[in-house]
């Protein structure tokens, strides 16, 4: 599989990564194990995941359980800051609960060190800077190699690389937002040129639109059942609306017309962008992570590409 280094750090990743958010929840040991051990198998070398994911710990827990001794062949991202209690202590950016998290994480993940650590979203709570030294006496510590945000707008992103660059602390090396061709926008210009010009690789999440994007949904049929889409009301109030599914039909269309899916579709488009080193798609099958690997295989030329955004944008 082809690879692409990951923003300014010396880590290459696989183009297609994988995102854990399933397990621990709608798949349990056996079905992450099967899916964890297919993906390694075809290459793939990036793990996303979190310390909330699989209900709070789960999606950790599992993979801790899964690698054993591969894990020295995958890169593996976390995050943390979400609430890990219900109360207003565990979580958020401040020094004092980043120490505790990170310890939590590498006892779940059963490893020594992180490959990249994320901030899930801005602490509004805690000055960046508190934050930043916290992650950076991690990577002296050798507990977490590179560091990286989520959610962050792009003027947030820049005052966090500033504050790095000003005090000689680690610096975000990666930065995740929603993006996908059905919601293209959520990324404005402005981050994706900071990124470029900061070398922070973008890490796109949702980059099928929640399964939208995978080809699978028609628009006169019932939805799948055990589908996300069909079972998480809040994904599918954002994305099964009627010009959504006019711009699918659209998409699917022309996909056709070039020999392609849908789903081959969104991950080439994605992958077009120089700034994304790996697309994060979720698999909960190992026939669903074959067709994510086969998706990649496919290169936009810049004219389809040019196409592809006119009908985004009609």
């Amino acid at each position: 599989m082809q690879t692409r280094r990951l923003g300014k750090s010396d880590l290459q990743v696989s183009v297609v990564g994988l995102g854990c958010n399933n397990f621990g929840d709608r798949c349990d040991l056996a079905a992450t194990t099967r899916v964890v051990e297919s993906a390694i198998d075809r290459g793939v070398t990036f793990f996303d995941t979190s310390d909330t994911y699989g209900k709070r710990g789960g999606s950790e827990t599992f993979l801790g359980q899964i690698f054993g001794a591969r894990r020295q062949r995958v890169a593996l991202a976390t995050k943390f800051g979400l609430p890990m209690a219900d109360d207003l202590y565990t979580r958020g950016a401040s020094r004092r609960y980043i120490m505790q998290a990170v310890e939590a994480s590498l006892k779940r993940l059963r490893t020594d060190w992180i490959d990249l650590y994320q901030i899930h979203f801005p602490d509004p709570m805690t000055p960046i800077e508190e934050t930043l030294r916290a992650l950076d006496d991690l990577v002296r510590q050798g507990k977490v190699r590179y560091i990286g945000c989520a959610n962050f707008t792009a003027w947030a992103m820049v005052e966090a690389l500033w504050t790095s660059r000003c005090n000689n602390l680690e610096t975000f090396v990666t930065t995740q937002n929603h993006f996908s061709l059905l919601w293209p926008h959520d990324v404005k210009p402005d981050m994706l040129n900071a990124a470029a010009a900061y070398d922070v690789g973008l890490l796109p999440y949702y980059p099928l639109a929640a399964g939208f994007l995978t080809g699978k949904y028609r628009r006169e049929r019932a939805m799948p059942k055990g589908a996300r889409l069909a079972s998480v009301k809040r994904l599918s109030d954002r994305y099964v609306t009627p010009a959504n599914w006019d711009l699918i039909e659209k998409l699917d269309l022309w996909a056709q017309a070039q020999g392609h899916s849908l789903l081959e579709l969104a991950f080439a488009w994605l992958l077009c962008h120089p700034v994304i080193p790996t697309v994060i798609a979720g698999a909960s099958t190992p026939a669903q992570l074959d067709a994510n690997v086969k998706a990649a295989e496919w290169l936009l030329t810049p004219a389809q590409k040019a196409e592809v955004d006119a009908l985004v944008a009609s």
